[in-house]
């Protein structure tokens, strides 16, 4: 299935795609886009959620099929009109002229199949003929070509024995398995960390290389599109906003949302825009001594956290940042006292750890679906046992409206929230017990450039309002340099360097941070 020399690989003309509500009227999620992709071309779609940049790439492949979606206008893939195609024939699209690359690999990949086989049974469908041991040589080969080290180890292994990085690559190397026309990658970095997430980037330039394949990346980080396209195409509200080769959006945007766009994206070189940080002499709120954490026992054990001395001051913002696995999180959680120390003391205020709250990474999974989010917010008033219904009530609508919601959303449910949204709910329920320190877990990580200097900007505002120390933990350093006072950079559970922001940002003494700022995309990095 391959396009003639002269056609576009990809062309989509007034592509519309609607979800029905129910009633009369449909959600329309993309709305008469049209664009082209040439051969061995790169095309950026970028926009913020709900911007329908992911619906109309799923369009491509014929995936809203059987969906109750309805989908009009025309889209062409590799020389074939997908929507003119049978289920065979969509089949043979898929993975043969043109395949994904899904957001979140560990939900993309069987848990009960061995990586490798999973490989392998594509590779079979898509080359009747194929035999199963020349199908496993062939995932081997694939998963060595993408840098999955010990591949023929490790293609038995599952995908909760892999890191992130690696089910990524993994999903990468089943998605090229049979040399694709086109490769379509729907948010493939979004979460990683930034040393993580840069190897991904050059895997796919180096696959684009090899293969002379397109490809379709689909972000909302303009920093990541700008070192791996050619294109950019801007959406919002369904509409292409703007669309143009690389350089040219990026240096001279014509639409206002393409500039308020990049004016949100956070710039290593952008320093914190705040009073100057405390002094030595504030009072000290939480210090730590010598924290270890340990998880298993015996020869299997394995340590996470390793001799860590930490102190934060009254109004202090310390950011804590290093790769998946460095034992952030895991530190993170223990000045809140969710997991408990296995060596070291902890203190706050002098005395056992009390008055700390948490915001956590992911809002879904921390909040409770079947209960409203004043319900969920109104939990810790309740537990301190000082205030009566209709109080806790009028302080949870307080809450809300704080972080600009509307009080009377108190009887909504999280999934009719959008990702900011329950982010700032997960920011109410942790202000409601009045506490002087907030513990931040990667608390934007997953959302677009906008909404994610919303939720900054709103605890800026908050921590000069009341007063608030912060620990703030992320892998992105460009965001983590806008709200710190101070740094502290974790590897293999251990802090390798601490100092003041802007020191360690500019001057940075350990490799490994030199390694971590080199790795940030930048905006002016150039299209391949």
């Amino acid at each position: 299935m391959t396009a003639p020399a002269t056609e576009p690989l990809v062309a989509v003309h007034d592509l519309t795609v609607a979800f029905p509500t129910g009633g009369e009227d449909a959600v329309r999620a993309v709305d008469g886009l049209s664009f082209e992709l040439a051969p061995g071309g790169a095309l950026g779609i970028v926009g913020e959620s709900g911007s329908g940049k992911s619906t109309a790439a799923y369009a491509l492949l014929g995936l809203h099929r059987g969906t109750g979606a309805r989908v009009t206008g025309s889209v062409r893939v590799a020389g074939h009109d997908v929507e003119a195609l049978d289920e065979r024939g969509l089949r043979r699209l898929r993975g043969a002229a043109a395949a994904m690359v899904f957001q979140d690999p560990l939900s993309s990949l069987d848990p009960y199949q061995a990586v490798g086989d999973q490989i392998a049974e594509v590779l079979r469908a898509h080359r009747p003929g194929t035999t199963r041991r020349a199908a496993h040589a062939r995932a081997v080969a694939a998963l060595d070509r993408v840098g999955i080290p010990d591949a023929a180890r490790r293609a038995r292994s599952r995908p909760h024995e892999f890191s992130g990085g690696m089910r990524q690559r993994a999903l990468i190397a089943m998605a090229v398995a049979c040399e694709p026309k086109l490769l379509i990658a729907d948010e493939p970095t979004t979460a990683l960390d930034v040393t993580v997430q840069d190897r991904i980037l050059a895997l796919l330039r180096q696959v684009r290389e090899e293969t002379g394949a397109g490809l379709l990346l689909v972000t909302h980080d303009l920093g990541v599109a700008a070192g791996s396209v050619d294109e950019l195409l801007v959406m919002k509200d369904g509409r292409a906003v703007e669309h143009g080769p690389l350089r040219t959006v990026l240096d001279r945007p014509r639409e206002p949302y393409t500039r308020d766009l990049l004016a949100a994206v956070p710039r290593i070189g952008d320093r914190r825009e705040r009073p100057a940080p405390p002094a030595d002499e504030a009072p000290v709120l939480l210090e730590a001594t010598g924290l270890q954490r340990r998880f298993g026992r015996g020869r299997h054990a394995v340590t996470a956290v390793d001799d860590i001395s930490l102190t934060v001051r009254a109004g202090e913002t310390v950011g804590i940042v290093g790769e998946s696995g460095s034992g952030k999180t895991t530190l993170g959680r223990m000045l809140v006292r969710l997991l408990e120390p296995t060596g070291g003391t902890l203190h706050y205020r002098g005395r056992d750890i009390g008055g700390l709250q948490m915001v956590f990474q992911d809002p879904v999974s921390s909040l409770n679906p079947r209960r409203s989010i004043g319900e969920s917010i109104a939990d810790p008033l309740r537990a301190a046992g000082t205030l009566d219904d209709a109080a806790v009530r009028t302080r949870v609508r307080e809450l809300l409206a704080r972080v600009g919601l509307d009080p009377d959303a108190y009887h909504r449910h999280p999934h009719e929230f959008s990702g900011g949204q329950r982010q700032r709910v997960g920011i109410a329920r942790a202000l409601a017990p009045e506490p002087r320190l907030i513990v931040c877990d990667e608390p934007v990580s997953a959302l677009d450039v906008t909404t994610q200097a919303q939720i900054v900007r709103l605890l800026g505002e908050l921590q000069r309002e009341l007063g608030l120390a912060l620990v703030f933990i992320a892998h992105d350093l460009a965001v983590v340099r806008q709200v710190s006072d101070r740094l502290v950079v974790m590897r293999g559970g251990r802090v390798v360097e601490e100092g003041p922001a802007d020191r360690v940002y500019e001057d940075p003494r350990h490799p490994y941070t030199q390694a971590l700022l080199a790795a940030v995309p930048r905006l002016e990095a150039c299209a391949p």
